[in-house]
């Protein structure tokens, strides 16, 4: 029995020296990611340097070039993982809604949390210094985004709260494509607002122009219960 409890301690102290490197390894591949996405966001993606990640990580750049060959692996990395997160948040959003007002009422918030702290200059450093990322993005904004908001229209007038004269692929397509004005650079030097903002006006427009009347006054309700949660949080802070 010894002699078993022996070899039992030492093979799980060699799965253990194998196993701790690799973790560690996902765990600086994971870190580096994620700081990178924070910086991005918030400085946009060209003034960010390889060496403000490692500096703001307390890591040196060779670290992170283990792990990412350049920076253009790492954007892409960093995109990947962002798309990945938006299309999972926005089927927590389909299926958790109570209809396809709500559906909105909550992707608004999504997105309105997503764009309060972000640079306007990521899309435009994306297309322009990264267009690998930015294929994936064009790919997320023309598939998977325009799937969900043709399924969201084909919902809403279903469900009695759209106008059922609605041409769903025209609108389709021009909601997909105004999902880009807001970081349009001419756009934002005649808008004096941030990302958030105008995001939200946007969203708010868009809906207006969909419903009937059932669904105009839905759209209040959703507001007013809004309204009512912000001063709560408001109130708390």
């Amino acid at each position: 029995m010894a002699k078993n409890n022996g070899l039992e301690t030492l093979v799980t102290k060699k799965v253990s020296i194998v196993l701790c490197p690799i973790m560690t390894d996902i765990d600086n591949k994971e870190r580096i990611k994620l700081q990178a996405a924070d910086l991005f966001i918030k400085y946009g993606i060209r003034s960010v340097s390889m060496d403000d990640i490692a500096n703001s990580l307390g890591m040196s750049k060779k670290t992170i070039y283990h792990y990412y060959a350049d920076k253009d692996e790492l954007v892409d990395a960093v995109i990947a993982k962002e798309i990945e997160h938006n299309e999972n948040c926005c089927q927590i959003d389909i299926n958790e809604s109570e209809n396809a007002i709500h559906e909105l009422f909550l992707a608004m918030d999504m997105v309105l949390e997503m764009f309060r702290n972000m640079n306007p200059s990521v899309l435009y450093d994306m297309e322009k210094y990264h267009p690998r990322a930015f294929t994936k993005f064009h790919k997320h904004k023309n598939d998977y985004l325009y799937n969900v908001i043709r399924n969201n229209l084909i919902r809403g007038i279903k469900e009695d709260l759209y106008r059922d004269d609605i041409n769903i692929d025209i609108i389709s397509r021009f909601r997909v494509e105004i999902v880009m004005l807001p970081f349009n650079p001419e756009f934002q030097a005649k808008v004096k607002h941030n990302l958030a903002e105008i995001e939200e006006e946007i969203i708010l427009h868009y809906l207006y122009g969909l419903v009937n009347l059932k669904g105009h006054k839905t759209i209040l309700k959703y507001k007013q219960d809004r309204n009512k949660k912000t001063a709560s949080n408001a109130k708390t802070k």
